[in-house]
């Protein structure tokens, strides 16, 4: 870590402002993490609001053990975030959101056809997964969401957690804000539609993967 923390964490904080301002978390709902090079992981306080969330609202816990290390207290969800990042070597920043429309969809049955409304759902989300209902910051909600990234038939990126909201992985900082934002958009999409929205088939699907390969 740099003298200045606030140097350091610069590029968390301006996530956490970036999910905010896209309307992805509102309040004290919602957290994020951040994997760092040396087995520590940098996630939001216990309360804080993404939205205005300053350095000194940001824990340090190690990624093993689970031991807070320094900072306030780090959020509830903290053993969900860490039992991700085990899970997926590539999960570098992991975001639970609970934008409008997508935590609609969380509250009811999940759509019979899919969320493929619009190609960003396949192209950069893939197909999400889902999870019943179990009591927030629990290690069963933990160990379920961390299981249902580990599915690799196929591999999932993002996980709905029924009547709760939405977990979502990235490479970056970006990555997972922008497939949330994507989901959130395809959730739109989903609710608004006057009739049942048409879903992308796995022609167009596949076709498009070969296209942008090319």
């Amino acid at each position: 870590m740099t003298a200045n923390p606030q140097d350091f964490f610069a590029p968390f904080v301006a996530a956490c402002h970036l999910a905010a301002h896209h309307g992805l978390v509102r309040f004290s709902s919602g957290n994020l993490s951040w994997r760092l090079p040396d087995g520590r992981v940098a996630i939001s306080a216990r309360g804080s609001w993404l939205a205005n969330l300053a350095a000194d609202q940001i824990a340090l816990c190690d990624l093993d053990s689970g031991a807070h290390l320094d900072g306030p207290a780090p959020s509830v969800e903290t053993w969900m975030h860490l039992a991700v990042m085990r899970a997926r070597t590539d999960a570098n920043a992991v975001l639970h959101f609970q934008s409008p429309y997508a935590t609609v969809l969380a509250c009811g049955d999940p759509p019979e056809a899919g969320y493929a409304v619009i190609p960003e759902v396949p192209l950069y989300i893939g197909p999400p997964a889902t999870v019943p209902y179990i009591t927030p910051g629990t290690i069963d909600l933990a160990n379920a969401v961390a299981a249902a990234f580990q599915d690799n038939a196929p591999e999932h990126n993002l996980v709905v957690m029924r009547n709760h909201g939405m977990m979502v992985i990235g490479n970056d900082f970006n990555e997972a804000i922008q497939r949330a934002g994507f989901f959130e958009l395809a959730c739109q999409v989903i609710v608004q539609a006057e009739l049942p929205a048409n879903r992308l088939t796995e022609e167009h699907i596949q076709a498009l993967r070969a296209y942008l390969q090319k």
